[in-house]
C-alpha cells in the first residue's frame, strides 16, 4: 500500500492536495520552486491564502514537509502529483511551460530512483498533451520506458476556489487517465483512501481524460450562460422569475439545479479559458465547435448588456458601488472578473465608480486604476453611492440592511445580480432592482400582440 506521495507545485491546489493527503494519513512531500512557499510549509504555515489551508497544514505537520528539490521528493516518494501553471497561450491553446520543466526534474529524477515510480499530471491541458507533449522528456531524461519502468497518469481535479480542501476530499468522482492499468491501480489506492465520501472512480485513457476534464468545464460555462439568458426572458414576463423557473427545471434530473442560477456571467482563471482553449482546438481538429466561441462571446458582453438595460436605473453621473469585484465570494481572485468587467464598462459610460471587495481589494486596485476607485472598507464604498450593485453573494453583502446602505439619506438604488437582499424590496427609501424578476408593469403588452 502506497504510503508516501510527492506533490510538485504548492499553489492552491497543490498545497491543497498536500495538506488533504496528510490529513488522510498520507506521508507527503511538497516541492516549490518558491523557497517562501517552502519555508511556510516546514514552518507549518499555509504557502497561499486559501480556506482552511493554514488550520489543516499546522494539524498535520508531522505528516507533511516540503522541498526545493524535485529529485529529493521522488527518491522519498512512490507516487508524484504535478500541479503547476499551464496559462493560455496566444492561440488560446494551454502551453507547456511549466510542465515541461517540471518533467525534466522529474526524468532526472527517475533516472537515479531504483524501483516502479508513477507520474499523475493534475494541471489541466488539451488532449494530446500528456502523452505527446510530456511523456517523451520523462522517457529522455530518465532513460526508462513508461510502462515496465515508470506510470504516467492524468489526473485532474474539480475544486473552486475558496472550497478547494472540501472539495478535494469530496469530489462527485475522479477522473483517471492511466498510461497502463498498473499506474491506474495505484493511483486508485491513493483516491480510495483519500476520499471522504468513497467517490467513485472514472478509468480510462489519456486523451479522453484530458477531454472530459475540459469538456466539464465548458459544459458548466453554457449552463450559466442558458440560466443568464432566462433571466433576460423572465424580466419581460409578467410575473417571471428566474429562480422559480430554474427550481422546475432543476427538478428534471437530465438538468438539475447546480450553476442554473441566472445573474451574472461566469469568470476566474478556469472557465473563461478552458472554453477557448476546447474551441480552440477544435479548429485544429476539423471539430465545428462555434457553440463554445459563441458561449464565450456572449458571456464577455454581458456587462456592456446590463449597463444599456439599466439605463433608467442608472442616472447619468451617478456614484455607484460596485459589491464584489473577485469573480466568486471567498476568493482574492480577479482574472476574468464580471465584477471588474462591470467597473470598467461603468466607467466609460461616465459613471463615477468604487469598488468594494473584502478580500480582492488589493489586486482590484492595480487592475481598475484607470476606472475606478477601489476599497476594502464597506462603509467607505457605500459613503456616497447613488447606486450599489451587488456581484457577489459575500455574506457582507446579503446581510446588508435598508439604514447601512442609506446612512441617512432619503433614498438609493440597488441592484441586486443575485436577488440576494429580496427583504429591502419592500422598504419605499430603497429603489430595489432585482436581475431576473419582472418589474415592468406592462410586460403582458409585449406578449398580448404574439397572439391576439
Amino acid at each position: 500500500m502506497i504510503q508516501n506521495v510527492s506533490v510538485i507545485g504548492l499553489g492552491k491546489l497543490g498545497g491543497s492536495m498536500a495538506a488533504g493527503m496528510a490529513s488522510r494519513g498520507l506521508n507527503v512531500i511538497g516541492v516549490d520552486v518558491n523557497r517562501h512557499a517552502v519555508e511556510a510549509v516546514n514552518a507549518g504555515k499555509a504557502p497561499v491564502q486559501e480556506t482552511g489551508l493554514g488550520e489543516m497544514i499546522a494539524a498535520n505537520q508531522e505528516r507533511i514537509r516540503a522541498t526545493l528539490s524535485t529529485e529529493e521528493a521522488v527518491l522519498g516518494s512512490d507516487i508524484s502529483f504535478v500541479i503547476v501553471p499551464t496559462p493560455s497561450d496566444e492561440r488560446g491553446a494551454f502551453t507547456l511551460q511549466y510542465a515541461r520543466f517540471a518533467f525534466k526534474s522529474l526524468g532526472q529524477a527517475l533516472k537515479k530512483k531504483k524501483g516502479y515510480h508513477v507520474i499523475v499530471l493534475t494541471s489541466t491541458v488539451l488532449p494530446g498533451a500528456t502523452r505527446h507533449g510530456l511523456l517523451p522528456i520523462l522517457e529522455q531524461e530518465s532513460g526508462k520506458k513508461c510502462g515496465p519502468d515508470f506510470g504516467l497518469c492524468y489526473n485532474p481535479e474539480f475544486i473552486a476556489l475558496g472550497s478547494v480542501i472540501r472539495d478535494f476530499l469530496n469530489p462527485d468522482f475522479y477522473l483517471l487517465g492511466e498510461s497502463d492499468p498498473r499506474a491506474g491501480d495505484l493511483l486508485e489506492q491513493v483516491h480510495r483512501r483519500v476520499s471522504q465520501n468513497n467517490a467513485p472512480v472514472k478509468r480510462m485513457s489519456l486523451e479522453n481524460a484530458e477531454l472530459a476534464k475540459i469538456a466539464v468545464n465548458s459544459y458548466v460555462t453554457m449552463k450559466i450562460s442558458f440560466a443568464n439568458m432566462l433571466a433576460d426572458f423572465c424580466e419581460h414576463l409578467p410575473g417571471g422569475d428566474v429562480d422559480v423557473v430554474s427550481d422546475a427545471l432543476g427538478m428534471d434530473k437530465r438538468i438539475g439545479r447546480k450553476y442554473l442560477t441566472g445573474g451574472f456571467g461566469f469568470g476566474g482563471p478556469c472557465f473563461p479559458r478552458d472554453n477557448v482553449a476546447l474551441n480552440f482546438m477544435g479548429g485544429q481538429l476539423g471539430v465545428d465547435s462555434s457553440l463554445l466561441k459563441t458561449n464565450d462571446d456572449y458571456n464577455r458582453g454581458i456587462s456592456k448588456r446590463y449597463i444599456e438595460k439599466l439605463q433608467a436605473d442608472l442616472p447619468k453621473g451617478a456614484n455607484v458601488a460596485v459589491l464584489g469585484l473577485a469573480y466568486k465570494p471567498l476568493s482574492h481572485v480577479i482574472e476574468e472578473s464580471p465584477g471588474i468587467y462591470l467597473c470598467r464598462a461603468l466607467s466609460e459610460a461616465g459613471y463615477r465608480v468604487i469598488g468594494h471587495d473584502n478580500l480582492a481589494a488589493p489586486y482590484a486596485e492595480t487592475a481598475l486604476k484607470m476606472s475606478a476607485l477601489v476599497t476594502d472598507s464597506l462603509d467607505e464604498a457605500l459613503k456616497d453611492a447613488d447606486v450599489v450593485l451587488v456581484t457577489t453573494t459575500d455574506k457582507s453583502y446579503t446581510a446588508l440592511t435598508a439604514d447601512h446602505l442609506l446612512r441617512g439619506r432619503p433614498a438609493i438604488t440597488v441592484i441586486d445580480f443575485w436577488r440576494c437582499l429580496k427583504h429591502l424590496a419592500a422598504d419605499p427609501r430603497i429603489r430595489y432592482v432585482p436581475i431576473g424578476l419582472c418589474r415592468d408593469e406592462t410586460a403582458a403588452a409585449g406578449l398580448k400582440p404574439l397572439w391576439s
